[in-house]
């Protein structure tokens, strides 16, 4: 979506918790808009550099910006510093405002329309790196078919991360894997993903079948960064350490292929998704037999019964539910 220009300005209201900004304040009547789009986009990313990048401007004109925010509204919004990122009450408080502001200024275009086949808007989901939902790409087939004028955007995010921007109102919908469905959310079973235990062509281990539990337990290990850094939600952990793996960790990536690649480098052993390392050559990986067939996780599908959907994202959720995930055969879910 477009924004307005630099020089287009808002009146914003937020409680700092320490004390309410009066809608009075000059300062706040006249804020520019793309501080805080700005502002918004450095904590989504968590970083000064990464929101340069997605913002395409230079690293600079980002840090700038934030100064002139925090200069305007007379507080300290971040605490950041080399080793760590976090909001103050402030900082929150305004992150909890300006998610409100875009998310409402995505939708007018989509409140605006008068005829189904005339929706516009974008579609955001956020799902956990690779997932292989065939639901969710026959829905994405369909309703590229039959409102064409909807976008469609996909990001990456561990589970963690997504149960909280779903309960927070962030984004409407989220894949992600979860031991158990969760309280104040709905969560809908769409599969087991089966996860396998894998080496490289070069490892040690490669094309034995006599490897042991125990002797796994001593090898070097290739992990996620959220399964090492991630919190109880993030069902890589549990797998991880259920299995007993990770103390001796030499890598590590946020991203599937990343880690893909460092255990196909012979790096050390690690656990993927099965339906991940089918795309690769035949000699590139090759799965450990310990514990085969016995590592899987759950992934649901999310969203919050209390986010008001826009028409575009009220179109995708029909599609998804009524007629693909109703449809879905019963033995499919697993027992509760």
């Amino acid at each position: 979506m477009s924004f307005p220009s630099q020089s287009a300005s808002i009146p914003v209201q937020f409680c700092s918790g320490a004390g309410e900004l009066s809608r009075s304040d000059a300062r706040i009547q006249h804020l520019n808009w793309n501080l805080l789009r700005t502002f918004l986009v450095i904590v989504e990313e968590r970083s000064i550099t990464k929101a340069a990048d997605r913002l395409f401007v230079r690293q600079p004109s980002v840090t700038a910006a934030l100064q002139k925010l925090e200069e305007t509204l007379g507080c300290q919004l971040i605490q950041r510093d080399s080793r760590r990122f976090v909001l103050t009450v402030q900082g929150e408080a305004l992150r909890q405002e300006c998610a409100e502001i875009f998310l409402r200024v995505e939708r007018i275009g989509e409140r605006l329309s008068t005829k189904e086949d005339d929706l516009t808007g974008q579609v955001r989901i956020l799902t956990v790196t690779n997932l292989a939902v065939p639901q969710l790409d026959q829905a994405l087939r369909q309703m590229r078919r039959r409102h064409p004028s909807i976008t469609m955007r996909i990001d990456v995010a561990n589970s963690q991360d997504i149960v909280r921007a779903i309960a927070q109102k962030q984004a409407p919908f989220g894949f992600c894997l979860l031991s158990k469905p969760l309280a104040g959310l709905d969560c809908k079973f769409v599969l087991r993903e089966k996860f396998g235990i894998y080496c490289g062509a070069s490892h040690p281990l490669y094309g034995r079948t006599d490897v042991s539990l125990e002797e796994l337990r001593q090898e070097a290990f290739v992990a996620f960064t959220c399964g090492q850094h991630g919190g109880a939600l993030e069902p890589m952990i549990a797998l991880r350490d259920g299995a007993g793996l990770g103390t001796w960790t030499v890598g590590e990536s946020p991203h599937l292929e990343e880690v893909r690649r460092l255990i196909a480098a012979g790096i050390g052993i690690g656990i993927l998704p099965v339906d991940s390392t089918r795309p690769l050559g035949s000699d590139e990986l090759r799965l450990i037999p310990a514990l085969q067939d016995r590592l899987g996780a759950d992934a649901y599908f999310l969203t919050n019964p209390d986010t008001e959907l826009g028409a575009a994202e009220r179109a995708f959720l029909s599609i998804y539910e009524n007629e693909l995930f109703d449809a879905q055969p019963a033995a499919d879910h697993p027992a509760r």
